[in-house]
């Protein structure tokens, strides 16, 4: 595969970056806060997304992006695919019902368009069985967040340098086997059985502009992509001065 293309801008201007199974924007607003214009694409009407939003199937949307040239306007792709066959919470139930397996098959295509597209992505998947490289994990306690949220990123075109997990201060808190039990995290999925509530998780995310339960289950804290975002625009600017 050849070198990902990073575009030069003029000073000023923020870099577009394309968010792809944008859901609510967890992502996308991290991006923003490094610096990025976010342009989101997502099969589901999100009224609550917090920038411009295509409502489309991210891999046609991507495709006729490709074929149009248009796709040379951004400088990065994020793509955050439905993950439940793959996820650690699910995959055992998933399984045992015969359902859900459909959802890791779009990785394989999705990078196929990614790599055509000569720019640099970012993939994001939570921890389990999906085919994603872990280039980079992380951790909401890496941030001082109270989530745990781990999440794998596969970077294709460049690097974020890794940081050392930081050892959990305790449980989630909520229900286990019949038993509760008490801690600093927020269990951000699912209903009941001590699950958090949407007040919970926007502050244990730091997500305020929807208060959607299923958007906030889906989401990534800004957190991580923040500071993606700031290392991608690092690497940037370093490979900008040096050419």
């Amino acid at each position: 595969m050849t070198q990902p293309t990073i575009i030069r801008r003029a000073p000023g201007h923020r870099p577009r970056l394309l968010d792809l199974f944008s859901c609510a924007g967890g992502a996308a607003m991290g991006y923003h806060r490094a610096g990025f214009e976010v342009t989101g694409v997502d099969i589901v009407d999100r009224p609550n997304y917090p920038f411009a939003l295509h409502r489309a199937d991210a891999l046609e949307h991507l495709a006729a992006l490709i074929a149009s040239g248009d796709i040379e306007r951004y400088t990065a792709v994020h793509a955050s695919p439905p993950c439940q066959a793959g996820c650690a919470l699910t995959v055992g139930t998933n399984a045992a019902r015969g359902w859900g397996r459909a959802h890791v098959q779009l990785i394989p295509e999705l990078r196929r368009l990614l790599d055509a597209t000569n720019l640099p992505y970012v993939i994001e998947q939570p921890n389990g069985k999906a085919p994603v490289r872990r280039d980079l994990s992380l951790c909401g306690e890496m941030f001082g967040l109270d989530v745990i949220r781990h999440r794998n990123f596969e970077l294709s075109g460049w690097s974020v340098p890794r940081m050392p997990h930081r050892p959990h201060r305790g449980r989630v808190r909520g229900w286990r086997h019949g038993q509760y039990f008490d801690g600093p995290y927020v269990a951000a999925y699912g209903a009941g059985g001590g699950k958090a509530t949407v007040p919970e998780m926007q502050q244990a995310m730091g997500i305020t502009w929807t208060g959607v339960r299923e958007e906030l289950t889906e989401a990534i804290p800004p957190a991580y992509t923040e500071h993606i975002g700031r290392a991608f625009l690092a690497t940037r600017a370093a490979r900008e001065v040096a050419a």
